[in-house]
């Protein structure tokens, strides 16, 4: 499925995100940035130990936040690793948590004249953030960046690992106003 909002192109597609030829993908990391299970642990794995080389000098990065490593042995040249909150109940901030996680990774990607950009759903694994919430706030946050701040982005992917992730996202998608 596909939208185009303002110059950029927003798809949705099935796939595994270390796989993707774009400028970069998004890595759904934990605070430590030196690996873990999930998306986390399949990018590590595939880019190779440049990563956790290049991760390891950045100390760390707080929920809500982004930071960028070279993608090693990927396709895509970057890794921009966004860490998402776990999910307790919706009272403790996950919501806006969530949504600057994406903003973030966004900001990042820009800061280095990124055209292309790949994520996976964010917090919806092992954080378990419900999905059908995360979709909508993924989508949303996305479709008002590339709105309000125009830039050289011009294609976002979200890659979904099963169906049913990807048909969640293909109904937030179709719900998403304009």
């Amino acid at each position: 499925m596909q939208r185009r909002i303002g110059a950029v192109d927003l798809e949705l597609v099935r796939g595994d995100i270390t796989a993707q030829d774009t400028d970069a993908i998004v890595n759904a990391a934990n605070t430590t940035l030196l690996g873990g299970g999930g998306v986390d642990g399949a990018i590590h794995r595939a880019g190779g130990p440049e990563i956790l080389a290049a991760c390891r000098k950045l100390g760390g990065c707080a929920t809500g936040d982004a930071k960028i490593t070279p993608g090693g042995r990927l396709r895509a040249r970057f890794v921009i690793h966004a860490v998402g909150p776990v999910w307790r109940g919706g009272g403790h901030g996950e919501r806006e948590l969530l949504a600057s996680a994406y903003r973030r990774s966004l900001e990042v990607a820009v800061e280095h004249g990124l055209t292309s950009l790949a994520f996976p759903s964010i917090s919806t694994g092992a954080y378990r953030f419900p999905i059908e919430a995360a979709a909508r706030i993924a989508l949303e946050t996305v479709a008002a960046f590339v709105t309000e701040r125009p830039g050289p982005l011009r294609l976002i992917r979200f890659v979904l690992f099963t169906p049913a992730d990807l048909a969640v996202y293909e109904r937030a998608l179709a719900a998403l106003p304009g």
